[in-house]
């Protein structure tokens, strides 16, 4: 972001740079000069010291202040046209700016949900964790009266190690994803306090039109378009410079061969001078000048097509993938049901004393294990759900 926004300095400071050649402009000057004449120069006869003439030779104190003044008359628009080129630039920035906003506020949004996914995931580890501690009592106590053997509850230990390892790999995970966000959010000096919340619901489908209007919104192609202005401008520019230069001059001044005679009134000299500059021959430059702004012209044109059809093929991705993990999302929703109706029966069969109670937390532990696979699914939708928005430049119509 430190990076943008020099940019953008950088090009304020050339846009006031130009637009300051546009005005007029009256500066202040004296100097004083003290030289010896020589006798056998072009300026002999001052070298003389002989007052009836009006020479006091050979040296002399001379001296000159006063104000000048110019303006040149900007009749073709060239300096417009670069103020207006250099404008453009400095909108570009603004959009590049923006477009690195954007970019940081999507990955804390992902980062962010990514660790509420995995939050809301070690929950549900936690659960069947509880639940295969309970198997793994039940069955320590059969075979300690004698009913079951010391291999029918080795299964149930590896995958209660293996739930425990999986604990401790959501975990890391959670751990790695807060330091990511603190460097994001420039905020290292002090621990995150996230708390979990509920992961928002998926959407059974997308709107029949996402609005590819709303890419008109999108920071890259803001940026593109801006420089695709800047350089029609700049070969408005220099097409100008083939036409000639206006330019206006004034003085007024005071001066005099002696400095104790500066300051009288016959000392005062004032004029006005216009000037016209018309390039006949520059070996090409100017040419080459309008030629290098033309090709620049056409590269800029040339890379906001580019962006644009890359950004509507963004689009198109990141859309196809929520409405694909959205239909996931639909049959893991269904699997999930079913499950949950196999532990009713366990806990039907249960309640009336057909089973025992680590039937039912063996017939809870699959169901759980789906839960965990929803809400995998659901974190992916979430995260596509945010890329896509990022496509659209920042959101799309529901």
């Amino acid at each position: 972001m430190q990076v943008a926004e020099q940019r953008i300095q950088l090009a304020e400071a050339q846009a006031k740079a130009v637009a300051t050649q546009d005005g007029p402009q009256i500066d202040f000057s004296a100097d004083m000069e003290r030289q010896k004449m020589s006798a056998e120069g072009l300026m002999g006869p001052f070298a003389l010291n002989d007052p009836a003439a009006g020479t006091t030779g050979p040296w002399y104190t001379n001296g000159t202040f006063g104000l000048t003044a110019g303006w040149h008359l900007d009749i073709w628009g060239k300096n417009r046209a670069e103020v207006t080129a250099r404008l453009g630039t400095v909108k570009a920035r603004a959009a590049e700016r923006e477009q690195t906003r954007q970019l940081l506020a999507g990955s804390v949004a992902r980062l962010y949900w990514e660790w509420q996914t995995q939050a809301a995931l070690n929950t549900v580890l936690q659960q069947i964790e509880k639940e295969q501690n309970t198997i793994i009592a039940t069955d320590r106590q059969l075979y300690q009266n004698g009913i079951t053997s010391s291999v029918e509850g080795v299964e149930t230990d590896i995958n209660a190690s293996k739930t425990r390892q999986q604990l401790n790999d959501v975990a890391g995970k959670m751990k790695i994803i807060e330091a990511r966000l603190s460097a994001l959010t420039n905020n290292q000096t002090k621990s995150l306090k996230l708390k979990p919340v509920a992961l928002p619901k998926v959407a059974s489908q997308l709107p029949d039109e996402l609005g590819y209007s709303l890419l008109a919104r999108r920071a890259d192609l803001q940026a593109a378009h801006w420089y695709v202005e800047s350089s029609l401008s700049t070969i408005d520019a220099a097409k100008a410079a083939f036409y000639p230069d206006i330019n206006l001059m004034a003085f007024l001044q005071q001066d005099a061969l002696h400095l104790s005679d500066l300051f009288r009134h016959s000392a005062q000299q004032m004029g006005v001078t216009a000037g016209l500059t018309l390039p006949i021959f520059d070996s090409g430059r100017l040419n080459a000048n309008l030629n290098i702004a033309k090709a620049e012209s056409n590269l800029s044109i040339a890379s906001y097509n580019k962006a644009v059809v890359e950004a509507v093929n963004d689009v198109a991705r990141a859309a196809s993938q929520v409405q694909t993990l959205a239909e996931k999302n639909q049959h893991q929703a269904q699997i999930e049901r079913d499950a949950l109706r196999v532990v009713g029966l366990a806990q039907a069969r249960f309640n009336a004393g057909i089973i025992v109670g680590s039937r039912v937390s063996e017939a809870r532990i699959p169901a759980l294990r789906e839960r965990a696979n929803g809400l995998l699914l659901q974190g992916q939708w979430l995260d596509a759900s945010i890329q896509l928005t990022g496509a659209l430049g920042g959101g799309y119509k529901r």
